[in-house]
């Protein structure tokens, strides 16, 4: 008999680094650990993540992924800002590390089994949108969530704009994308941003017991109910993601991104009026000190 390839392989094998990846009794948990980072995500991050979520859609002794974060201070933090300041070099590069940022989701959408966020602290930015990509959420009551796009130059378009209108409507999606405000555990159980609220001391056990409930279905019912569930955030996402991707990079090297990356490396407020005084003075506000690039003046000879 040949051998079998898709299959999953043993957890040890993989040897991440920057997450932890464990299989157990049907259950297979990925972690972000990067602790010290607030579980930020970077390209090697993203990378593993792809392959582990692969390998536990792949492999069949898995029936429910849980994702969680390493430490107590955060789920995930989003887009690692100390990474994505070579994309204002270089937003063709952003272009890219944005197409492993929109695969994980993908894989982790479609992965053909049920999926539970183990909510152990703060959900920010693209990290709640991790969230968003999960089909249930388990949160410890002393967290909160977040979306800042608008608030540290960048758009949340990648789950965030597309799923939110769909789990809390859309005058609070407006609410949570425009004002950046955080979101008490307790008002997100409220609003359908996750399924149960649990003292932190008792996450774990909430966390077991939905999971052996999941266990307990029928996997390629469960699958294809998954499949159908989908439908309205396939269409949302589809729509958007690849002109979202490119327009992210375009605009990656404009003066509102400088200024949300450099506010945050120089760990200051962003200077919002500045940017809205040089809208109302039609000061160039589209090029960084409002200065135009300059244009060889060599005339240009018909041959």
């Amino acid at each position: 008999m040949a051998e079998r390839i898709f299959t999953g392989k043993p957890a040890g094998e993989f040897n991440f680094k920057s997450i932890l990846y464990e299989k157990a009794d049907g259950r297979a948990t990925v972690t972000f650990n990067r602790p010290e980072k607030l579980n930020a995500i970077n390209h090697q991050v993203l990378s593993e993540l792809n392959a582990a979520f692969k390998d536990a859609s792949w492999d069949d002794s898995v029936a429910v992924l849980v994702v969680t974060g390493a430490g107590k201070k955060a789920f995930c933090t989003g887009a690692d800002l100390n990474e994505q300041k070579q994309f204002l070099e270089r937003p063709r590069d952003y272009w890219k590390w944005m197409g492993e940022f929109i695969e994980a989701h993908e894989r982790l959408r479609n992965l053909g089994k049920p999926t539970v966020a183990r909510l152990n602290g703060i959900v920010v930015g693209g990290g709640n949108e991790f969230n968003l990509s999960c089909d249930l959420a388990v949160a410890a009551d002393d967290i909160y969530i977040r979306q800042v796009g608008t608030s540290h130059g960048s758009v949340a378009l990648a789950g965030a704009t597309q799923f939110l209108p769909l789990l809390v409507g859309d005058r609070r999606a407006r609410e949570i994308l425009f004002l950046n405000e955080e979101i008490p555990a307790q008002k997100a159980y409220e609003w359908g941003l996750v399924n149960w609220i649990v003292p932190r001391a008792d996450l774990d056990a909430k966390v077991d017991e939905v999971v052996e409930k999941l266990k307990n279905k029928f996997p390629e019912k469960t699958r294809y109910t998954k499949q159908q569930l989908n439908f309205w955030r396939d269409l949302s996402w589809h729509l958007t993601i690849g002109h979202g991707r490119d327009w992210l990079a375009i605009h990656n090297t404009s003066p509102e991104t400088w200024e949300g990356v450099a506010s945050f490396d120089q760990k200051r407020p962003q200077r919002y009026d500045e940017i809205r005084r040089r809208w109302a003075e039609d000061g160039r506000p589209e090029w960084l000190g409002g200065e135009l690039p300059e244009f060889d003046d060599h005339e240009v000879k018909d041959e």
